[in-house]
């Protein structure tokens, strides 16, 4: 038998999805598949090359954009209008201080967040101090430093109460209201309006000769695109500041709204990208302050007005770079590639469909893939069907708005966390170095019997 007679051996088919952009009598729209080569005038080939990949950016510019959006939109309906950064949404301390360069106070929901606060030169007067979980010390530096601090339970006011009269001085205080306005309610926090024990905390607190009632703080969710959230919110806050007023004989000095509202992103449960869907920051600022214009002619005084953004301030100025290290065949046809990072970098990618590009140059043929990440588990998926130019091993990928709750909640998880670079006008800061070894296992010590025995096996 000879060569040409013999029968090859079968492969099966592969059918492979092909996208495209252009094609045919009746063009379609041409697909979002551009190709990003440069950040801020950068090449980012050359950022990855002097530093590594993967490698977080941060563009100082589209930072100060956002805060002076967001602080125009308010102040431009509400002059007494204060914004206080959330630090836990990201507190690179290069950011926190970009912002309050701009103005900003410090909102801090730990003694941790609080020290980098305190280290960045915020005078106590301008922290606002959050959360479910102080201690007894913390609440002490706060009260002695001028910090307001917004009490989340009855333990915690008798805590505080306690801490006042021990060191002798008054310590200024608000308290976290919870509402039933939104589903799922954010009632973990704070004492329920509805029930009547936000009312019945203002009384405790009247009473004790070491506090002084300041302020009503609440933070009704994230992410939030329903403006009849906000109505109900400062509505009811307005209320109860009122009853505060008649029956307590006390002036509320600071109405407290939180945070929530969302950036340009697009959550997984969002059939339309995030930025078609979420209302522009000028109708926020309206529904809020029209509210308080009309029902503070009651008021003998106008409180200052606190916002506490995290996501809408940060989210859109970092980026996350990405080097696809392979191209991978599924058995259903779609392929996969994997990146050098992970979830533990990006670990918002289980709610949010993250905006992915490649420096590869744009194509009217795209493909649909999934992005899978550098980790050792199956659930480490960036992003499923991302509709990209041809990927090959090599390319950069670069993940866009990634500025909220991704670093503050990143891991070392089999991986050290990468650099972070601050990009101002063509001009390069290591904000953050690149972890090494001794960073993650310096703290760490070993029994000497474990080490004799190690050295013996």
């Amino acid at each position: 038998m000879t060569d040409s007679s013999r029968k090859k051996p079968y492969v099966k088919p592969v059918i492979k999805k092909i996208s495209f952009a252009d094609t045919g009598q009746f063009k379609s729209t041409r697909l979002k598949t551009f190709s990003l080569k440069k950040i801020e005038g950068l090449f980012i080939r050359d950022l990855i090359r002097d530093y590594g990949s993967p490698l977080y950016l941060v563009s100082e510019s589209l930072l100060r954009r956002a805060y002076r959006e967001l602080a125009q939109a308010f102040t431009r309906h509400y002059p007494r209008t204060t914004i206080a950064y959330s630090y836990k949404t990201n507190y690179l301390s290069a950011i926190c201080a970009v912002l309050h360069r701009e103005g900003a106070w410090a909102e801090v929901v730990s003694g941790f967040e609080y020290e980098i606060a305190r280290k960045l030169g915020i005078d106590g007067s301008m922290i606002i101090f959050n959360g479910p979980c102080k201690k007894q010390e913390e609440i002490s530096r706060a009260f002695c430093e001028g910090a307001v601090v917004n009490l989340d339970s009855f333990d915690e006011l008798i805590m505080a109460g306690k801490t006042a009269e021990t060191l002798g001085r008054t310590g200024r205080v608000g308290i976290r209201v919870n509402m039933q306005i939104n589903y799922p309610a954010w009632d973990k926090f704070g004492f329920s309006y509805e029930q009547g024990e936000a009312f019945r905390a203002c009384r405790e607190i009247a009473k004790n000769k070491y506090l002084q009632l300041a302020g009503l703080h609440c933070h009704a969710g994230t992410f939030i695109i329903d403006l009849a959230i906000y109505r109900s919110l400062i509505d009811n806050l307005l209320t109860l500041a009122g009853k505060v007023r008649e029956e307590l004989g006390l002036e509320i000095e600071y109405l407290d709204i939180g945070g929530g509202f969302p950036s340009g992103n697009s959550l997984h449960s969002q059939l339309m990208p995030g930025s078609t869907i979420a209302p522009p920051i000028e109708q926020y600022a309206d529904t809020i302050c029209g509210i308080m214009n009309r029902r503070l002619r009651k008021f003998n005084n106008f409180p200052r007005l606190i916002l506490e953004p995290g996501r809408f301030v940060v989210d859109e100025c970092m980026y996350l770079l990405t080097s696809v290290v392979a191209v991978k065949e599924k058995a259903q046809g779609n392929r996969v590639i994997i990146v050098d990072a992970g979830v533990n970098l990006l670990p918002s990618a289980a709610y949010y469909r993250y905006e992915m590009s490649s420096d590869r140059d744009s194509a009217e043929t795209v493909e649909e893939v999934d992005v899978c990440g550098a980790l050792c588990m199956q659930i480490d998926v960036l992003r499923k069907s991302v509709l990209l130019p041809l990927v090959q091993k090599g390319d950069i990928i670069t993940v866009s708005k990634v500025g909220a709750y991704n670093f503050s909640q990143s891991m070392q998880f089999i991986y050290p966390r990468p650099a972070v670079l601050l990009l101002n006008e063509g001009e390069i800061s290591v904000i953050r170095r690149k972890e090494l070894y001794e960073d993650v296992k310096g703290t760490e010590t070993i029994p000497a019997r474990l080490i004799k025995n190690a050295a013996a096996d």
